[in-house]
């Protein structure tokens, strides 16, 4: 009882950032519930340039261990008459332009919306919205393309020390033995929603996706109706792809 309890919330799609005059609070969105993950306080007024400065230095903090994560999906929001939220993206376009460059393997998908994030009952009504379904729909898919852009290049490339794996006994294997210091870089480990929910094995697929995500392996579920789910179905529905450091003989 307790496990299906845990994965009650679903799988993390991604988060919400509601700026207030005086604070932020950040959400953190799963396919099944929205859950509050923190509150940042501003530390003084708006129009003091340097306490602006820290506060919005404070929401990329706190976005940085989810983004670590693989949730590359943030929605910001502020009330209406506010420019609370382009502040904030203008900040990331002068600080953290990494975060935006479309060729940076830690880039990150930033969509805009008019509506309070402040609390739950406020959060609910939000994301029952039509323009906020249509705008995850809209960044997740986004996303999602990127990384099965990834994907296509490992298949294609030439290079010996990238491979892909889509059967769910290897994909087990080379996750459950990688260690800390692994000769693997850049692993991801994507499936489609429809996999998730259609498996027989989902208990080893919840287990792999936690021992994933405690190992830093970069991990999607992605909708199957997308473009970037149809093209892991032709996989059977999950596929690993990674690079490593040491050249392959095999």
């Amino acid at each position: 009882m307790k496990r299906k309890r845990r994965y009650k919330r679903g799988y993390p799609v991604a988060v919400l950032v509601g700026f207030e005059d005086d604070h932020a609070v950040l959400w953190r969105i799963f396919s099944r519930v929205v859950k509050r993950s923190l509150r940042l306080e501003l530390d003084g007024k708006r129009t003091d340039e340097k306490v602006l400065y820290n506060f919005h230095e404070s929401v990329v903090s706190a976005l940085k261990p989810v983004l670590k994560e693989g949730v590359r999906s943030v929605v910001v929001a502020a009330p209406v008459r506010t420019t609370y939220t382009q502040e904030f993206l203008e900040h990331i376009r002068k600080r953290h332009r990494y975060l935006i460059q479309s060729k940076s393997p830690n880039r990150a998908n930033f969509a805009e919306i008019i509506g309070s994030a402040d609390d739950r009952i406020k959060v609910a009504e939000l994301v029952k919205t039509k323009e906020f379904t249509n705008l995850i729909a809209e960044t997740t898919s986004e996303e999602a393309d990127q990384v099965v852009n990834r994907l296509e290049k490992h298949l294609y490339g030439n290079s010996n020390n990238s491979f892909v794996l889509y059967s769910l006994k290897e994909i087990e294997d080379i996750v459950y033995s990688r260690k800390k210091g692994s000769e693997l870089k850049t692993e991801y480990l994507l499936l489609t929603d429809k996999y998730l929910i259609d498996s027989k094995s989902k208990n080893r697929i919840h287990r792999l996706l936690q021992i994933s995500k405690n190992k830093q392996v970069n991990t999607r579920i992605v909708n199957a109706e997308t473009p970037a789910g149809t093209r892991i179905s032709q996989f059977g529905g999950i596929v690993f792809f990674a690079t490593s450091n040491k050249q392959r003989t095999d």
